[in-house]
């Protein structure tokens, strides 16, 4: 589990919320409320989907494709913009998965695979949160513990 957890406020912009993604080098963080309790998952796969369940000709171009209709990439340029300017709270996954920090490892692997998801928010009894457990941290103990 990490400790150290990147998290947003809801009324964050996503702009600033996607840079200090990259910064970390973390995919994803929680959202959580003024009193520390989660109320969402943002990840950087939430601005992609969004913006590529609407321009899906501008998403095969972008993987190598030669299809792309004109204007296209101008209004998913000017779409992606409108996004980034936008507020946490409307591209965040809410109310995530979570789990309490003496989960096993096995409850946090089973909770994972039930609801295929990539990360867990660790949250007291009060919802507040005190960690974030990834797949990689469940694949580490696994190796470790032998």
């Amino acid at each position: 589990m990490t400790t150290d957890v990147l998290s947003f406020g809801p009324a964050e912009e996503v702009r600033a919320a996607m840079q200090a993604l990259v910064e970390r080098d973390v995919d994803a963080a929680p959202v959580v409320d003024e009193a520390g309790v989660v109320v969402g998952l943002i990840s950087t796969g939430d601005l992609i989907v969004a913006e590529g369940k609407v321009h899906v000709p501008t998403v095969i171009s972008l993987l190598g494709a030669s299809f792309e209709l004109p204007g296209e990439r101008k209004r998913f340029e000017e779409d992606l913009r409108k996004s980034l300017g936008g507020q946490v709270a409307d591209l965040m996954t809410r109310d995530p998965h979570t789990i309490g920090p003496d989960a096993t490892l096995e409850d946090a692997a089973t909770l994972m695979h039930a609801n295929d998801v990539s990360r867990l928010p660790v949250v007291d009894d009060d919802g507040r949160l005190v960690g974030l457990l990834a797949r990689g941290d469940v694949i580490r103990s696994m190796i470790a513990d032998g």
